[in-house]
């Protein structure tokens, strides 16, 4: 007999148990596939999405840099967003966004890996349960023929070693890939941190103070401003306070026109 022969006569229970095996192993490739083609240095920080932000946060355009993290969906691009709407509060607080967003988004990436493990465990347990169903099909064919038909006996047999291996088969790749790919998540996560890192080290926080990055920026609400409220203006382009008379914005460099 085949292995689809030897399944299908090991009855409902067999044929449901290898349906789960089935269906788990579907589950595995597809997790595996995503996790290759997302875990990748080019995936999570592109060089051309790093140059674009670099160029415009180094030229203080803010509000243009969070637009382009906006329109992407890069790791890099998702954790600066959101650490952008908090450069007006300071460098610890734009440093603790910095962490707590690249922790959410490396989050996504270890949630699915921890399902290998979990593979992993309950692959053998499903081969298991198809052990102890086959012992109790072989013990039944011993109670009542005795050994007389050791034909019997060794399918049933069969069907408790298949159940068996099928498991394992499962469960080994699913190890290696949860160790491979977790080692991979803290390769790739690093170096796009060291990308962010690197666009968010020259940025001007002292200057920035109160300045307002985000949908606030979009609707025009204005930034708080300091003491000197009498003398002080926005920016039009970045929104950032600029004195009366200035030529260029001391934030985005910016061509002021006071003559209208």
């Amino acid at each position: 007999m085949n292995i689809i022969q030897t399944i299908l006569h090991g009855g409902p229970m067999i044929i449901f148990i290898w349906v789960c095996i089935l269906m788990v192993s579907m589950v595995m490739v597809t997790l595996v596939i995503q996790l290759a083609l997302q875990l990748r240095n080019e995936v999570l920080a592109p060089a051309a999405l790093a140059a674009s932000l670099k160029s415009a946060i180094d030229f203080g355009n803010y509000q243009e840099a969070w637009r382009i993290c906006k329109a992407n969906n890069a790791y890099i691009a998702n954790v600066l967003a959101g650490t952008l709407e908090r450069i007006g509060r300071g460098k610890d607080a734009t440093e603790i966004s910095l962490i707590e967003r690249g922790h959410r988004e490396a989050q996504v990436f270890k949630t699915k890996n921890s399902y290998l493990s979990v593979i992993g465990v309950i692959a053998p347990m499903i081969g298991l349960l198809g052990t102890v169903i086959g012992m109790m099909s072989a013990f039944a064919v011993l109670g009542s023929s005795g050994v007389s038909d050791p034909r019997k006996l060794a399918l049933s047999i069969g069907e408790v070693l298949m159940a068996t291996a099928s498991g394992l088969f499962l469960a080994i790749p699913a190890f290696i890939f949860y160790y491979y790919f977790r080692n991979r998540i803290a390769s790739v996560v690093l170096y796009a941190d060291e990308t962010l890192n690197h666009l968010v080290e020259d940025i001007p926080f002292s200057e920035l103070e109160g300045l307002r990055i985000g949908e606030g920026f979009e609707t025009g609400t204005p930034a708080p401003q300091t003491e000197n409220t009498e003398t002080l203006l926005n920016c039009p382009v970045c929104n950032g306070t600029i004195q009366p008379g200035e030529s260029n914005c001391p934030h985005c460099g910016a061509a002021l026109d006071w003559s209208q």
